[in-house]
């Protein structure tokens, strides 16, 4: 009897002792299940980037560079600059031909205006003053918004002593001789210039030139007749 005694308190503690530890086993496994549900923290807080930061390396809360804001917002005068320096080169030694060719002829009719003796060339001289000052105030507004100086410097056709004694037919004369050059440069630009906006302008003036051109050789023929 004492025998079955003892052999009973031994079961119960092994008992006991199996049931604790099934319930560390099953706590410790509910323990890295739960951990491996949650999500992994965060190991850095990268900054968000601001919107309009292009290029910029300053760190959140700095100001960006002068030469990163420059590039991101162009100002207007480097804008044209920069347009003016994409150009293609046959488009701007247009612009610089037809600066001066526009100028001098704008001279050269106000000399018909202030030595002709003859009334019709005094109005072909104040026609071709209106209209390439008209055209020449286009073309510096187009060379204005591509950051392009330039240059009005001519020479003016030189007028011999015995010119400026038959002033008017050497004055039809040089206006036959430019106004042909310069339909052929208008006309070739305003058909292979690279520029969009030039080749309007060139294709807009041409019927002009041709006009006077036009105008000059039948005031030539007529004085010739006489």
């Amino acid at each position: 009897m004492k025998i079955n005694t003892s052999l009973i308190s031994r079961l119960t503690v092994l008992t006991g002792a199996m049931t604790a530890l099934c319930f560390v086993s099953t706590a410790s496994a509910q323990g890295v299940q739960e951990a491996e549900s949650k999500p992994a923290a965060a190991t850095t807080d990268a900054p968000t980037p601001e919107p309009g930061r292009v290029g910029s390396m300053a760190g959140v809360g700095q100001k960006p560079r002068k030469s990163d804001a420059a590039k991101a917002n162009p100002s207007p005068g480097a804008s044209a600059q920069m347009a003016g320096a994409a150009m293609a080169d046959g488009d701007r030694q247009f612009m610089q031909m037809a600066a001066k060719d526009g100028m001098k002829e704008v001279h050269m009719g106000q000399m018909a205006v202030d030595k002709s003796q003859n009334a019709e060339v005094k109005k072909l001289g104040s026609k071709i003053v209106a209209d390439h000052t008209k055209a020449n105030n286009q073309l510096m507004a187009i060379a204005q918004k591509k950051g392009m100086k330039l240059d009005t410097s001519h020479k003016m056709d030189k007028m011999s002593k015995k010119d400026m004694e038959n002033f008017d037919q050497a004055w039809l004369g040089m206006m036959v001789t430019d106004h042909q050059k310069d339909i052929a440069a208008y006309d070739k630009q305003a058909k292979m210039g690279a520029d969009p906006e030039l080749k309007s302008y060139a294709g807009k003036t041409l019927p002009v030139l041709k006009k006077h051109l036009a105008m000059v050789q039948a005031a030539q023929k007529k004085m010739a007749s006489r």
